[in-house]
Parts: C-alpha cells; structure tokens; sequence
C-alpha cells in the first residue's frame, strides 16, 4: 500500500512539472510515514515540503498542486488532506484495507515473502567463538540475530548461507592445551603453579579427567609440547561439539564452518599479503609489516606481521574474507560484540584493497546483556568459573523464551534479560504474550469447528462487518506486514519483527476482551473467522522467521 500511494505521488510530481508548475528537478524520494494520530490518515508524506524547500515556494501551494494532480486510477483513497506546512495525509478505503485478508490466506505460510534481494549471494558470519570453552550469553544474543537475520534475508529474497568461523589457530588454542594438561597433572597429584594466562573455568578439568580416564598417567612423562598438542586437539574437539550441540538446542545451525587452519594451508596467508605488499597496500618498518589502512579513513596503519614473523589476527581475517569473496559472495555480514567496533576501519579499508566496494561487508555490532532475576543482578556461573553459559540459560528458560528476550532491543543496545520474566505465564513475558495470541486463535478456531462452522473463507463472508476500530487497526497491520520486513531486512534490524509481533498481540488481546469472534450471528462470525484466521497466518510466519514456536495450546 505504502509502495502504491509513493507511486501515486511521484506520477502527481511528474504531472506537476509537465504543467509548468513546478521547476523539473530530481524526483525526492517519497517517504511514506504512518501518523502516530490515526485521524491524520492512514499514510502521510512529506514531499510537498522538500520541493518547496528547493524551489524557495510554499510548501502549501505545492502540496495542494499534488493533491491536483493525483489520478488514483484504482480507487485505492477515500480522501487526501493538506496539513500544517504542507503534509499530505493519505486516507484509504476500508474495502482495501478488508482485500489484504484474501492476499493473507491465498498466501498462507508465503505471505510476506519478498523479492528484496533477486538471489544476490549473502554471507552472515556470527558467533565465531573460539573452541576454549562453552558458549556464555554474549555469544547467545549474538547467535540468535544472526540466526534470525539470515532467515529475514532467505524471506527477503536473498540467497543466504551462515558459517562460524573457528579460530583454531594461535595462542589461545596453545593456552587450552596448557590449561588442561596442568590440570591433568593436578589430579595426578602433581603441584603446578597455574598460571592466569591459562583457562580457569571448571570445563577445563573436566576434559582433563575424561583424558585422564582415558589414558591413565601416560602423559606425565611426555614431551610438554607433544602433550600440550595433544591436550589441544582433544580439548578443543570436545568444546567444539558442545557449543554445536548448544546452538542447535538454541535453534541454530550452520551452513558450513571454517576453520582458521584453513587459511594457512600452502602459504596461503603469506601469498596473499605478498600479492597486497607488491601492489603497495603493504610495506616494511623495522622489520613489521604494516597494512596502509590510513589510505582508506583508518586512524592509524596496522600491523599484519609481527617482528617475531608471527601474523596478527588482522592478517588472516584478510585472507578470510578473500576467501569469503571466492567462493562468490556478494555481501558478507559479520557479527561482532560491540568492542570490536574499534577494529571496523582496518577490516573496511582491506575490503577496498582487495577490489570490493566497502558497502559489500556490513558488520552488526552486538551489545552487552545483563543477566537479572527478579530485577537483580546474576551472580557469575559457579560451575563454569567467569560467565553465565547459554546451556545454563536454555535449561532455566528454554529456547523460545530465550530466542525472543535476546531480540527484544536493538542489537547495539544494551539488554536487560529477566530469567524470572522469561519464565512467567504472563503478559509481562513478551514471549508468552505473542504465542499466547497464536494459541488464542486456534482454540477459537477449534470451537467453530465444533460448532460446525464452515473453514475461513473470503468468498463466503461479508467482510465490510468488520468495521470495529481493533478490526480496522488488525487488518492495517497485517497489510504492513510484507512492509515491515522490507525495512527490517534493508536495515539488517531484526528487532523490528518483535516489536511489530508485540503491537499485533496487544492489539489481538484487547479485540478478544472486547468481541466474540464465534457468536450466534452467522455472517459477523464468518467475517471474524476470516480476520483472526489471517491473524493466525502472519503470527506464525513472523514466529517462524524468528526460530520460535507457533503453539496452538497453552
């Protein structure tokens, strides 16, 4: 509708200037915004004002010529209205309004689905944790967006594929093996001085005794840096599998995993930064090699070698995300926690190095989440050492409760998470309202049944009985619905669908507290079938996108 109405504007502007009435210039893009008040219109636009602006005139005048010029071919406006300065407040029939309850159950489960992205090849890249121990809450809010956004893509028309990226290379995998053969030494009685460099979470020695079990003492008298190898590659084996088993208890999985190693195969890493240096994106300095980031906005170069002749992490996330674009990418989404934004500059400015268009890599920064219970703060997990993991939030939750708190602001705002809110069978539990409504629906489905009512159906019912103000507000925002993922999916804001669901339900509780859908009048009940019938639709397709259940009981 928004996308009609803008079109309806632009042909009045272009009519405008063909009638002298306003100097040719470029088209503004035409805004269409929802009033706040419903009494200015369904939609309003601001165009009027931002001509008049460029051509110094009265923004009224201009308004009133567009208004002129509107040829609404299809009938879709009851009546245009001029206000204030110059808005133009957009008022829609009622029978377009009641036609989107067809498009919503002729479509049924592809009801929003978009075109958005014509198959372009996108890439999102999140979670990434190192295999040094299990997931902790932090990763949690970041596994779901990027769960969700790449969902959001696939609907939006985009061929999406997710991977998480293992860094399994370098010294923090070194630090692993250390941290669990001192602990294996330990339950053999040994006295180690453990040092803070190492993992100190209770993970650690339990991988130490399976080893333990396993091997008995056999690797008290190897080789440190055979047994360190050794305890490495067990040890982060075991994480590894236990951060897959909890992502896909959480509703995620993967389209592939990389391995850091990978990079390093055949000189790979070295290779390409000597194909950067030879085309003088890298040069030596006291024997460090340094990126030119500063060319591309940087604040400062970055190293990619070391002194030692060690690369940085830089170095190979460059050769990641040439590998990235290889494989025939044309977008990459990264997933970031919200202190690594420090690191966007440098990672742009490779990007540009490389022959791509910065726009082509696009990184979501995550916030912060504060575990509370009751309103208080979380003391740390006991058994895991330093943080709260994300299996000991799914059990305490479970997954839906959990997925949809961590969605409930935007992604580089701080979250507040209540596991005692997320628990409630209550409208304080945003979760439970919205799944509530989804079940509300089906059970007053089920009791038409009973009263053998036919199946919701346009063509059997006079849907203009639906003239009651939650009616009229329940049928405008399901036909926003294909709108609000547009946005959602151009702006990379998962958010956006809870707090579009959250409106929906609360709209749908106070319809149901207030009218019976299933009453003794054969055709009002026919009609309201039809619109909780589509109800039911929209919530259980923007759930699924979401990764959350659509329960009918409750």
């Amino acid at each position: 509708m928004k996308k009609k109405i803008a079109g309806l504007v632009e042909k009045s502007i272009s009519a405008c200037v063909a009638a002298g009435l306003m100097a040719e210039s470029d088209l503004p893009y035409i805004e269409m915004e929802v009033p706040a008040n419903p009494d200015h219109g369904d939609f309003s636009s601001n165009a009027a004002m931002i001509l008049a602006s460029r051509a110094k005139q009265n923004p009224r005048r201009f308004a009133q010529a567009i208004r002129d010029h509107l040829h609404d071919t299809e009938g879709i406006l009851e009546k245009t209205e001029i206000a204030g300065p110059g808005f133009l407040n957009f008022f829609v029939k009622d029978s377009f309004w009641r036609q989107s309850l067809s498009d919503i159950l002729n479509s049924k489960e592809s009801y929003g689905r978009l075109n958005l992205g014509g198959g372009r090849k996108v890439q999102v890249e999140f979670v990434s944790a190192n295999p040094t121990g299990p997931l902790h809450i932090g990763h949690a809010r970041g596994a779901v967006v990027g769960d969700v956004l790449a969902a959001l893509l696939r609907v939006a028309g985009y061929h999406v594929s997710r991977e998480y990226y293992i860094n399994d290379a370098g010294s923090q995998m070194d630090n692993l093996g250390k941290s669990v053969l001192y602990r294996y030494r330990e339950l053999f009685g040994e006295k180690t001085d453990f040092p803070e460099s190492c993992y100190h979470g209770g993970y650690i020695t339990e991988i130490a005794r399976e080893i333990a079990q396993l091997e008995a003492d056999v690797y008290l008298e190897k080789n440190e840096k055979d047994a360190i190898a050794y305890f490495n590659s067990v040890a982060s084996e075991v994480i590894m599998e236990g951060i897959k088993k909890d992502l896909r208890d959480f509703g995620v999985t993967f389209d592939s995993y990389f391995s850091e190693k990978e990079l390093y195969r055949e000189n790979g890493v070295n290779d390409l930064l000597t194909s950067l240096r030879e085309r003088g994106f890298i040069y030596s300095d006291g024997g460090t090699l340094w990126f030119k980031t500063t060319d591309y906005g940087d604040e400062k170069d970055r190293v990619v070698i070391r002194q030692n002749g060690e690369p940085t992490y830089f170095a190979a996330d460059i050769a990641y995300h040439q590998n990235k674009f290889s494989r025939g990418f044309e977008t990459l989404i990264d997933i970031w926690g919200a202190d690594h934004h420090g690191y966007i500059p440098r990672l742009q400015a490779s990007i540009q190095a490389l022959g791509h268009d910065k726009n082509d890599l696009k990184i979501i920064l995550v916030q912060l989440v504060n575990l509370l219970r009751a309103g208080q703060p979380v003391a740390m997990s006991t058994r895991a050492g330093e943080f709260v993991t994300l299996r000991e939030v799914l059990d305490e939750v479970g997954k839906d409760a959990a997925r949809y708190n961590f969605l409930m602001r935007r992604s580089d705002s701080h979250l507040d998470f209540d596991l005692e809110v997320a628990k409630k069978q209550s409208n304080e539990n945003p979760v439970y309202y919205v799944q509530y409504a989804h079940a509300r629906i089906c059970s007053i489905l089920r009791l038409a049944a009973e009263k053998g009512m036919a199946k919701p159906s346009c063509e059997n019912c006079d849907l203009s009985l639906l003239s009651g103000p939650e009616e009229k507000a329940l049928m405008k925002m399901m036909a926003a619905y294909p709108d609000m993922l547009e946005g959602a999916a151009k702006s990379l804001e998962v958010h956006r669908i809870t707090f579009y669901l959250n409106e929906l339900a609360a709209v749908f509780h106070s319809y149901y507290n207030k009218a019976k859908v299933v009453t003794d009048d054969a055709p009002l009940s026919a009609a309201r079938l039809v619109l909780v019938e589509a109800l039911r639709v929209v919530l259980k397709n923007a759930l699924k996108i979401l990764g959350v259940g659509a329960p009918e009981k409750m």
